[in-house]
């Protein structure tokens, strides 16, 4: 799906798709979309989990279709509706929803985060909440729904078996921007078992670039931050505005920034390297993350001996 808001770098802003399930209004992120088909009959797969409907094949390749009123809990629907296609974490899914509503442009700082309440580390599927013409629309955590329902398609935690602790990675402090409870836990836990125990955690954007602007005019940001590593979507204040904002400051830039989400695909790949991100992984590839630091600490560290 085509979208101007992928043209834009930095804006802060986003396009989020308005669907319906019964009366209740819900929304996505437009970069997760790749086309929106009409209803049509699926191929149902013995023993898959009740929230999978079947799969078919619009054109070349396969694609699981997700059932998400079964998957929120809501009464089943009819054979009809809409296909909402997505693209994240390098997979294709389908998501059965009753009808499309609209795109609307918003900025991050206009999204709600929800409290704790409806959204703990293990239960919660709403990543933010707009409201849009005196009604509520949930943003949900989409990759939380797939990662429920398959969790071989998240983090590949089996990976860090391979990798070995090193203490000396504790010297370099890392400052992580993520607003999911759960995806920060396991993001921190991965690097501190790796070694890197150093670390400054902020839940979005905006919180990480305050902490970037204090340390900096106390004069100790060299010594207390080493790497940035971001999510994309985020309440407040998203990676790419933050990844620009570092970027496009000479007394800053100098900070390697590692772009770590579920978006990353070829069209925001490409504007995440405009805005000058030092490196790009999607979330499965927690392996790699611990590889593309050190390598990226290596350099850093070079720059810093030849200064």
């Amino acid at each position: 799906m085509d979208t101007n808001i992928l043209l834009e770098n930095g804006t802060n802003e986003l396009e989020v798709l308005e669907f319906q399930l019964g009366t209740n209004h819900y929304g996505i992120n437009v970069a997760k979309i790749r086309e929106i088909l009409s209803y049509q009959p699926v191929t149902p797969i013995p023993n898959a989990h009740p929230c999978i409907e079947g799969i078919f094949m619009p054109r070349d390749s396969m694609i699981t279709v997700i059932n998400l009123r079964a998957s929120l809990g809501l009464e089943p629907m009819e054979a009809e509706g809409l296909f909402i296609i997505t693209n994240f974490n390098s997979l294709n899914v389908a998501f059965h929803v009753d009808e499309v509503c609209g795109i609307h442009r918003v900025s991050w700082g206009d999204i709600i985060r929800p409290d704790n309440t409806i959204n703990g580390e293990d239960y919660g599927i709403s990543t933010g909440v707009i409201k849009l013409e005196g009604r509520l629309v949930v943003i949900l955590d989409f990759e939380k729904i797939v990662t429920d329902i398959s969790p071989e398609t998240g983090l590949r935690m089996s990976v860090l078996d391979e990798i070995e602790t090193n203490t000396s990675r504790a010297d370099t402090p890392i400052l992580i921007a993520e607003d999911s409870p759960l995806l920060s836990k396991l993001i921190t836990n991965c690097l501190k078992d790796a070694g890197y125990t150093h670390q400054i955690l902020a839940s979005n954007g905006q919180e990480a670039w305050d902490t970037i602007q204090n340390l900096y005019e106390e004069g100790t940001l060299d010594q207390k931050i080493h790497c940035v590593i971001t999510d994309i979507e985020m309440p407040i204040m998203d990676g790419h505005r933050l990844t620009k904002l570092i970027k496009d400051d000479e007394n800053l830039r100098h900070l390697p920034v590692v772009i770590f989400s579920s978006l990353v695909n070829d069209e925001m790949r490409r504007k995440g390297e405009a805005l000058g991100a030092d490196a790009q992984l999607t979330k499965p590839e927690i392996g790699i993350l611990v590889e593309s630091i050190d390598a990226l600490m290596e350099k850093y560290h070079a720059h810093k001996e030849l200064k």
